[in-house]
């Protein structure tokens, strides 16, 4: 009788231990889980439509930013080093040389340049009407495409609000036809309505910070747009003078 207790005892004791042992594995697993198969998992149990829809607002609100920073960085000019080069253009070469500066160099502010200085001989006036104008033309170049980055930002955490609220009255349909309130019978369909919006605001939120250095960087180009214009004005009177 003492061995088959001994015997129980310690077959207890095994079961016990390789209980332990699988959940200390289990947890070790889901601890090895990188934040990218998290986020996919997380992703797949939203469902497909307004994930879907949310992801693919990221997707094009990111195409975009892309698109903008790259020619952002290209439309930036040495607005020092082609004032400097247009000056001594203009006091070398007359306004030709000048043009010649202007057609080497990228960028807006270049393009603004060589427009003033194409109207620079019907006068002053005119080689400012046309930077004025020309400028105005840049700006919107450089704003392009930028209304469709608010616009993901926008309907990304709306779409997800959207499917917490679709998944809201799921869930109070099923309570309504069992007729019985049970947290274990709505918390699946709560926790899926809500990662709806948890991806559409962490969306707005990439989408908004892309957003914001886009628009310093413009606000960046559009000063330098104005000061250089005042600077050629300024060169062109001296010039005539």
């Amino acid at each position: 009788m003492r061995k088959v207790s001994l015997t129980l005892a310690t077959a207890g004791m095994f079961i016990l231990g390789t209980a332990n042992a699988a959940a200390m594995f289990q947890e070790e697993a889901e601890a090895s889980k990188g934040f990218t198969q998290i986020l996919k998992e997380q992703f797949i149990q939203g469902g497909p439509v307004f994930m879907g829809i949310v992801l693919l607002c990221l997707i094009l609100g990111l195409a975009v930013a892309i698109e903008r920073i790259i020619y952002l960085n290209m439309s930036t000019t040495n607005t020092a080093k082609l004032k400097q080069q247009v000056e001594d253009a203009l006091a070398s070469g007359g306004v030709e040389a000048a043009k010649e500066v202007c057609r080497n160099t990228k960028g807006p502010v270049a393009s603004i340049f060589y427009q003033g200085l194409d109207r620079a001989g019907e006068g002053l006036e005119s080689a400012e009407k046309a930077v004025v104008s020309y400028g105005g033309v840049q700006m919107g170049q450089l704003e392009k495409n930028v209304s469709w980055l608010s616009l993901f930002i926008a309907i990304a955490p709306m779409l997800g609000f959207m499917g917490t609220v679709i998944g809201m009255i799921a869930a109070f349909q099923k309570i309504a036809a069992v007729g019985n309130l049970s947290a274990s019978l709505i918390a699946g369909d709560i926790q899926v309505a809500l990662l709806t919006t948890v991806f559409g605001l962490i969306t707005a939120i990439i989408l908004q910070i892309f957003y914001n250095y886009i628009i310093a960087k413009i606000d960046s180009i559009v000063n330098d747009m104005e000061d250089s214009s005042i600077s050629l004005i300024d060169m062109l009177a001296a010039h005539k003078k």
